[in-house]
């Protein structure tokens, strides 16, 4: 069973350097340091224009039972390696800071902080792992179901891939998340226990082949579940035999219990061909209401253009190219310190300094806003700020490329959001999570304020992410000084 982070210790769950660091944190007493880190990425999966935020859920029950048993002790003892004062202070370990994050659903953007942890150093670094793991997987398979779900133009899309999932949370979380993008539903059944996706399916071609003939098992399935019978075409041959007795399971058994509403699946063959073909069969044999489900190692590329070519389609069920994003793999999501306090409470700003510019990180305590067109309902940019700048909606706002700084642009008409909001604030969960149907309404909601040309599969527009005016200065300042205040 799937190790669920509302259930299982997964204090261990952890780099072991986070651990070895903690310790040493801890010997040279600045362990309590409160530090500022942030989660963010690089590059959207697929070269796509933009990436859906999942995973909260989960990082918000590991931080609720992170904790260091007995067992996890003498485990850590047994390395002989750590400070007998750190094991005790992991015994009574308990979250203690801040966590402030975008909800579930959000589309986000390279750069901008997805999550922040305000917390001491030892807790901070601790944690790092599962907010990673737990933010790259999800938020890849939410990312490209998103866009599987697009391709798809108002069809429905069921996930298919658990038998091809990279294990047991990869099958069962990544169907929660796939949800969060948009499908349907999940042939997963364990996933509609834990989260409540509708599990559905159909059959597969073993059931046509334990039967006698195919006719029979058509007409047995139809029988067992009439509301509910969706016929597998494609074990002997689709055209020839496979509709011809679906048509005939229909008609000799579903009509005379007055259901009319019916379905056939393909799953191998030229699709495109294939349901056009069927979509004739169906209609000249009177069963206009029958539908046609297409699978078969389907993405968001071969979906549109089977919808091109006019296929007769009405859902699709994907499978492993949506459970394990297999056009891009790693969502690339990383944790990187952003800030510490001195003994003051003031925020020391701190940088990553790297040759690739790519890798160079942004200081302070952050806040992300997006601006929205008052006229279009669009969302026109994001901003990242620093925690004590504010924006006003009826002020004209300027926002700049910070590469490029000579491309400018002043907002006049418009309307503000700030995304990152407070989980927890001093070990305490604050915010009170929406059931998983208000996640994906929420995301399509927020997908429908992305202007067309951010969501093409291909060459994407770049969404505007930019720094402010004060951020920008503190980031050159700190260049200049090669990375030390």
């Amino acid at each position: 069973m799937a190790p669920k982070a509302d259930t299982q210790n997964l204090s261990l769950l952890c780099d072991f350097y986070e651990l070895t660091m903690g310790n040493g944190y801890f010997k040279n007493g600045f362990y309590k340091k409160q530090t500022y880190f942030d989660v963010f990425f690089r590059t959207v999966p697929d070269q796509g224009g933009y990436a859906i935020a999942s995973g909260l859920h989960d990082i918000i029950a590991y931080v609720q039972n992170l904790h260091f048993e007995d067992k996890d002790i003498e485990f850590l003892r047994g390395k002989g390696i750590f400070d007998e004062g750190f094991l005790k202070y992991l015994r009574q370990f308990k979250f203690t800071g801040d966590i402030y994050a975008v909800p579930e659903g959000t589309p986000v953007f390279p750069y901008e902080p997805m999550l922040t942890v305000r917390a001491p150093a030892a807790e901070a670094q601790l944690m790092e792992t599962f907010l990673l793991l737990a933010i790259n997987h999800q938020s890849l398979i939410a990312t490209k179901a998103n866009r599987i779900v697009r391709a798809a133009e108002g069809r429905a899309v069921m996930e298919f891939g658990s038998r091809r999932a990279q294990g047991i949370a990869g099958a069962v979380i990544g169907a929660r998340a796939a949800y969060i993008g948009g499908v349907k539903a999940t042939a997963c059944t364990l996933t509609d226990a834990l989260y409540g996706v509708p599990a559905a399916g159909t059959m597969a071609h073993s059931w046509v082949q334990m039967f006698p003939t195919e006719l029979e098992a058509f007409k047995t399935y139809c029988q067992l579940y009439p509301h509910n019978a969706v016929l597998l075409v494609d074990t002997y041959n689709t055209l020839k035999s496979g509709v011809p007795n679906a048509i005939r399971a229909f008609k000799e058994t579903l009509l005379p219990m007055g259901v009319k509403e019916c379905g056939i699946r393909l799953d191998s063959g030229d699709l495109a061909y294939l349901t056009k073909k069927a979509r004739v069969m169906l209609d000249e044999a009177g069963l206009p209401d029958c539908k046609i489900v297409v699978s078969n190692s389907l993405d968001e590329y071969l979906i549109r253009d089977l919808l091109l070519q006019k296929a007769q389609i009405n859902s699709f069920g994907v499978g492993e190219r949506l459970i394990t994003s297999m056009s891009s793999p790693v969502f690339g999501g990383v944790y990187k310190l952003a800030a510490v306090e001195d003994e003051q409470g003031r925020i020391i700003p701190k940088i990553k300094i790297s040759e690739n510019t790519a890798k160079i990180t942004n200081p302070g305590f952050k806040k992300v806003y997006r601006f929205y067109d008052k006229k279009t309902g669009k969302a026109t940019a994001d901003e990242i700020c620093l925690r004590e700048e504010a924006v006003a909606e009826h002020v004209p706002h300027t926002i700049f490329d910070p590469e490029d700084t000579w491309k400018q642009r002043t907002l006049t008409n418009f309307t503000v959001r700030e995304l990152l909001v407070p989980i927890f604030k001093q070990g305490s969960l604050v915010y009170k999570e929406p059931d998983l149907q208000e996640i994906q309404a929420y995301c399509q909601q927020e997908m429908e304020t992305l202007w067309d040309e951010v969501k093409r599969f291909e060459n994407p527009h770049i969404y505007n992410v930019d720094l402010s005016k004060k951020l920008w200065n503190l980031k050159r300042k700190l260049l200049a000084k090669g990375g030390q205040d």
